[in-house]
């Protein structure tokens, strides 16, 4: 069974905003029997990877949370929650797994999101083959740029070799029970709105720290689009947004060499 803790990460050294001080005070109230634990400089290494140290060092936190919560929850076990997680109810039924993860969906369709929140008994091989990955990978790229797949890229990825078809319903794949969006993602990621159902455990509200200012004004122009337009045709004006701003970025690295 998966230990009743809950890990979260928060690097950097800020104090935690009060949205998130909310959402953490829920997961005490639903999950009361649990240890949560915060890990930051004071308790976990963060130059014990490359990726890890090279984020760390740009100060992109969620970048250095992507290897730490895969590697916190190998050696310890337990179950890792972003901190802009809203729990809905307890978490108990997820223990008897020995691992699980959640899907979400976007405008690259369905894939698998450890940020959503996951969980697994200790030393378990797909949790540290997700971590090895990161052994693999630079943060900084030999052109100086960084590095910004998301973690759900990496994750889905592996876990398709492993079998996993990107539909958006329950599979359990080398072990790991895969749950589909109304469990840890009912909110749609390009509307903004929340579907939520009776099986809803927890809504990931998509904070996005790890994106650039423009990147996030950007999700909130295409949310307001969709909801105004529905996401067939918002979808469309969001390609060409996208296009006309890969050119423009295109442009000024030009000028800036």
């Amino acid at each position: 069974m998966i230990p009743t803790k809950i890990h979260y990460c928060w690097f950097g050294g800020k104090e935690l905003p009060d949205e998130y001080k909310k959402y953490i005070a829920k997961w005490r109230e639903l999950c009361p029997e649990y240890e949560i634990i915060q890990w930051d400089e004071s308790n976990y290494d963060v130059r014990k990877n490359k990726y890890m140290k090279q984020a760390y060092d740009r100060k992109k936190w969620s970048f250095v949370s992507d290897y730490a919560g895969f590697d916190i929850v190998y050696q310890n076990g337990g179950i890792y929650l972003d901190t802009d997680v809203e729990l809905k109810k307890s978490l108990d039924n997820l223990l008897k797994s020995k691992a699980f993860m959640g899907m979400e969906e976007n405008e690259g369709g369905v894939s698998v999101n450890p940020g959503l929140g996951f969980g697994a008994e200790p030393k378990n091989q797909v949790i540290k083959d997700l971590r090895d990955i990161y052994d693999t990978v630079d943060f900084i790229k030999k052109d100086g740029e960084m590095n910004i797949v998301a973690i759900p890229v990496y994750t889905t990825n592996y876990l398709a070799k492993k079998g996993l078809f990107r539909k958006n319903e329950y599979q359990n794949i080398a072990g790991v029970d895969i749950y589909p969006t109304e469990y840890f993602a009912p909110m749609d990621f390009l509307t903004g709105e929340s579907n939520e159902t009776k099986n809803t455990i927890s809504i990931h509200h998509y904070s996005a720290l790890w994106q650039d200012e423009r990147s996030q004004e950007h999700t909130k122009i295409i949310r307001s689009i969709n909801r105004r337009f529905g996401k067939k045709i918002g979808m469309k004006i969001n390609w060409f947004f996208r296009i006309s701003w890969g050119l423009a970025r295109r442009i000024r690295r030009m000028f800036n060499h």
